[in-house]
């Protein structure tokens, strides 16, 4: 069968992929990417760990269980934001204990287990440090992105465990050295490149990039490549997020100095693998996508660009930010035509091009307008209005700063800018998707590769394969 067959060249790939040193062990140089929102767990990392790999539970609102071991929806019974925040950090730290404390049971002591957290989650910090004081010995490695995490380092080093920064230039990993890890270089584990147009999830794309004219990664990781070697981490390992599929196309990334000591991050291929707990219906869909399919988009409440199947809930945002018109409370000599907003019909003046686009808009059924906090408004179903309204409402405090609900984990608990209704509630239809709701109708994060489900007879006639043959195959270059 396809996917037994033996790849070409594998034993010549096998001899030169040798393990690496990753968080305190010689492991093989594969990575589990640490998918949020249950999508990776104990289960999946345990297995990694047990390959001889390295596995990676998700810290970004992880399932937990009762006693008999079934899982238990995150569910809210306060009445106020800061409340719902209490009990999210409450369930979200059970869940990390309980998902570590299952991976080093499966792991059996091999490979390495490492904790993903997104440190714009909402109380990110503080779900990590009460974690890692109840597993002791459990969790070998942190990775953290999606922001600049300058304390990563500091609590590391207190519990003792390995940090592995992400990262998508040499100016980032450069700035959080200089401020903060050159202090814990000890501990420093790794340093995750995460491709900003390839990887899946949140992307670190810069003001300066283009989100549509990707950049080759091996001169970007080069360049933080020489800086480590600079500051004396020339045994430090990068590890290469996103893009990564079949290792032989990285053959010259091994042994090369130029790179120095390489891992590689597989974040897509994992999702499909019969200890992966996404829905059946969410792996089959993986199977039939097409190149071009995953789109990278700005619409996520965190304010980075992020990579989803461009399904008929990306759709949706897609339309809904394209209804968007500029407005002012009072006529100026482009906006002269004035429009009814709100239950009382106040108007409020667009120019006349934008009304014809308005009129356009109100009769298919998109009559009911939003204001953004850029001066501008969108134009919904009544429906879709009210949906935004509730999940608005809803807000249980996910992100540190969120645009869709303007919510913030500190201070005075507001962004002090109006809620977005271009973006949505990100917690909530990740765990639809997780918890087995419609593919086409909830947020699906992928990697661009993912079309290379349909294309690799590694997964003929839909085979999935366990986490330890997906290692295997991965070894062999395939």
């Amino acid at each position: 069968m396809a996917h037994t067959a033996s790849a070409p060249n594998a034993l010549s790939f096998r001899d030169k992929f040798k393990p690496v040193m990753i968080s305190g062990k010689e492991v093989w140089g594969i990575v589990e990417g640490g998918k949020g929102i249950g999508a990776t767990n104990g289960a999946t990392a345990g297995a990694f760990a047990a390959a001889g790999a390295v596995g990676t539970f998700s810290g970004v609102n992880p399932e937990h269980y009762d006693e008999h071991g079934t899982v238990i929806p995150y569910a809210y019974t306060s009445t106020t934001r800061r409340e719902r925040h209490e009990e999210l950090i409450a369930m979200s730290t059970q869940g990390a204990v309980q998902q570590a404390q299952r991976a080093y049971d499966i792991a059996g002591g091999n490979g390495r287990i490492h904790m993903n957290v997104l440190w714009e989650m909402g109380g990110a910090e503080r779900i990590l440090v009460a974690t890692l004081e109840q597993t002791r010995g459990m969790i070998h490695g942190i990775t953290c992105g999606a922001g600049m995490p300058y304390r990563l380092g500091d609590i590391a080093a207190h519990f003792e465990v390995y940090y592995h920064p992400i990262v998508s230039s040499v100016r980032a990993f450069r700035a959080l050295w200089k401020r903060s890890y050159s202090k814990n270089k000890q501990w420093l584990g790794g340093v995750v490149y995460e491709d900003p147009w390839l990887a899946g999830g949140h992307n670190g794309l810069s003001n300066s990039e283009d989100p549509l004219l990707p950049q080759d990664p091996y001169p970007r990781v080069a360049e933080i490549r020489s800086f480590m070697n600079e500051v004396g981490l020339h045994h430090v390992p990068i590890i290469m997020a996103g893009g990564a599929w079949h290792l032989s196309d990285w053959e010259h990334w091994i042994d090369n100095p130029e790179i120095g000591a390489v891992a590689f991050q597989f974040g897509t291929r994992p999702l499909l693998t019969k200890e992966s707990p996404i829905s059946d219906a969410w792996k089959r869909r993986l199977l039939t996508l097409k190149e071009g399919d995953v789109f990278l988009n700005r619409f996520s409440p965190t304010g980075f660009y992020s990579s989803a199947v461009n399904n008929a809930f990306i759709q949706e945002l897609r339309a809904r930010n394209d209804r968007e018109v500029a407005y002012a409370t009072a006529p100026d000599e482009e906006k002269t035509h004035s429009i009814p907003f709100g239950p009382r019909n106040r108007p409020i003046y667009i120019s006349a091009a934008d009304y014809s686009r308005a009129q356009d808009y109100i009769a298919q059924g998109y009559d009911e307008l939003m204001k953004t906090p850029d001066d501008t408004v969108i134009f919904v179903t009544k429906e879709k209005a009210l949906e935004i309204h509730q999940d608005q409402v809803d807000c249980m405090g996910c992100l540190s700063h969120c645009r869709f609900s303007n919510w913030k984990d500190h201070d005075d608990y507001t962004t002090g800018k109006k809620a977005d209704p271009r973006s949505f509630c990100i917690q909530k239809s990740l765990q639809n998707i997780v918890g087995g709701g419609d593919v086409e109708q909830n947020l699906m994060f992928s990697g661009h590769n993912a079309f290379k489900f349909a294309q690799d007879a590694f997964y003929d006639h839909g085979f999935i394969p366990t986490v330890s043959e997906l290692v295997e195959r991965i070894r062999t270059g395939y």
